[in-house]
């Protein structure tokens, strides 16, 4: 049509593994024309998507320097390692592209304050890439907790109990790292496959101060079952400036699966979201309800930028300031403790083996429910925790 407005260029920097679930999110957009896909970028050959074939006319890249110059997107999804990811911000954002940025965005404060500095320079915008937060099921909760439906809220948890099998640690050469080449990576439970439980917990914290909620204090027990330099298994126990405590009980080590429960209590009642679901149970509910309908973070941000005044971003990068400020706080923590012998069991051959950390479920459910530490609870395995004050 005449006068039409362009669909927004979009490229993805990443484009296998995690990058291939975001091309499927692409591919009926670009075909109904919201927005032209025209590049993508791996330092491996891409691989194959069944659901999402690379459209005629996309170019391919290894640079991600080499696409921005030959096809100028408006729009970059960067879904490679978190510790690559401020340096290939910086570079979109003086191309002139607006960013959907995976979490965890960078690891320390200063990052944040780097790439925030260059989003203003720039004027230009980042999403991060902490799907939850557009579900409708977490507006349910947080709508919930404004009319009162708990009274005054006294505790925040989230019990995550994944598996995780010996090929996730061969993946690539930052798996299970704390470092890489000099490099902070923090590959661990919390901070990468676990961190959406993070983040919930911190947007329910948010929703009832009116702000992010920033973090005093930390106490953190961190363990692990493999001879990897982060956590697989996890207790983080947070306070803030104001508002109630948030206890993340986590694990890749479980023996039965939890996919991700976000706990809130309260003087007359509890309520308890499925996050990666989007199931629900508020006070009186006989049944827990399966709450519909997410709000894309690709589609949210297009909508922002045709009008940035009349839609906000779901997750802007400010929004993720306190997560970040956890990370900081982990990466001064010390190792986490070995857990082997008669604790660990083992399942399957080869790459496809799964340890299992004996009844770790249960220590997470109950410290979950008591706001406690497995030390506090007196778990055999479980040792003092690393505790830190936080500043800002």
């Amino acid at each position: 049509m005449n006068g039409a407005t362009p669909a927004p260029r979009v490229a993805v920097i990443g484009a296998n593994g995690h990058g291939r679930w975001h091309r499927r999110v692409i591919a009926p957009m670009h075909a109904d024309g919201r927005l032209r896909l025209v590049a993508l970028v791996d330092v491996h050959p891409v691989e194959d998507e069944p659901e999402a074939p690379v459209p005629p006319g996309v170019e391919v890249f290894t640079d991600h320097l080499a696409m921005l110059t030959a096809t100028r997107p408006d729009v970059v999804v960067i879904c490679t390692p978190p510790h690559t990811h401020l340096p290939i911000a910086r570079d979109a954002l003086a191309a002139g592209a607006d960013l959907l940025l995976e979490k965890p965005p960078v690891l320390s404060m200063a990052e944040h304050e780097e790439l925030t500095g260059a989003l203003a320079a720039t004027g230009r915008v980042a999403q991060v890439g902490f799907q939850a937060l557009g579900s409708a099921a977490l507006t349910a909760l947080t709508d919930a907790l404004s009319a009162g439906r708990l009274g005054t809220v006294t505790g925040i948890a989230t019990v995550a109990a994944w598996q995780r099998p010996d090929a996730y640690y061969t993946r690539s050469p930052w798996a299970g790292r704390r470092s890489l080449n000099g490099r902070q990576v923090l590959d661990g439970a919390l901070a990468n496959p676990l961190a959406h439980a993070v983040m919930q917990c911190l947007a329910v914290a948010e929703a009832l101060g009116g702000a992010p909620p920033w973090p005093v204090a930390i106490e953190v027990e961190r363990y692990r079952v493999r001879p990897i330099e982060v956590e697989d298994t996890a207790v983080l126990r947070v306070r803030f400036r104001a508002g109630p405590p948030v206890l993340a009980a986590v694990t890749l080590a479980a023996e039965e699966f939890v996919a991700g429960e976000i706990v809130v209590t309260g003087e007359t009642g509890q309520a308890v979201l499925e996050y990666p679901t989007d199931r629900l149970r508020l006070p009186g509910d006989v049944v827990v309800r399966r709450i519909p309908g997410r709000r894309g973070l690709l589609e949210n941000l297009l909508a922002h930028r045709a009008d940035p005044a009349g839609v906000p971003l779901i997750a802007p990068l400010a929004r993720t300031a306190p997560f970040t400020v956890l990370l900081d706080a982990l990466r001064a923590a010390p190792e986490p403790r070995l857990l082997d012998g008669d604790l660990v069991t083992a399942v399957g051959d080869g790459a496809d083996r799964v340890l299992h950390l004996r009844g770790v479920v249960d220590v997470l459910r109950r410290a979950a429910e008591r706001g406690a530490l497995p030390s506090e609870l007196a778990v055999p395995w479980a040792t003092p925790a690393y505790r830190a004050e936080l500043t800002g």
